[in-house]
């Protein structure tokens, strides 16, 4: 029988800025070594917006603001080694100035086009979330 996996709620935040998206690679697990949207584990009584505010800020020192839940993604997190899964909900965000200065478990942050997105490792559905969010923007 296999075992029952606990999932917890995560969180990222998608940024467009012109036509690039902002990136952070993920300095740990899940996904370690792999560029995705900023975030990570939604924290005892946070609301899904407040955590995806905390992480964005944690990861990059950048705030946004007029949040919107883009898309819902099931991250398995035995492809890791990971005790858990994640239900993670991708946000939407719209940019308010500055540079992203990577830090907490962001090993790097900056803005990618698609055309790099093409030659980074990426994290699950980031590519095809990007590319809807550019699309949308008329990047």
């Amino acid at each position: 029988m296999d075992e029952v996996r606990r999932i917890l709620p995560a969180v990222s935040v998608a940024i467009v800025r012109g036509d690039t998206v902002l990136l952070v690679k993920r300095a740990r697990q899940p996904s370690q070594g792999f560029y995705a949207f900023p975030g990570g584990k939604v924290e005892a009584g946070e609301t899904l917006e407040e955590a995806a505010r905390r992480e964005l800020q944690e990861e990059t020192g950048l705030q946004a603001h007029n949040y919107r839940p883009l898309r819902e993604i099931h991250i398995d997190g035995s492809n890791d080694g990971h005790p858990v899964d994640y239900l993670l909900t991708v946000f939407a965000a719209t940019y308010a100035g500055g540079e992203p200065v990577a830090s907490d478990d962001a090993e790097t942050a900056a803005f990618y086009t698609l055309s790099e997105m093409r030659a980074l490792p990426l994290a699950a559905s980031v590519f095809a979330v990007a590319d809807e969010l550019l699309r949308k923007a008329g990047a």
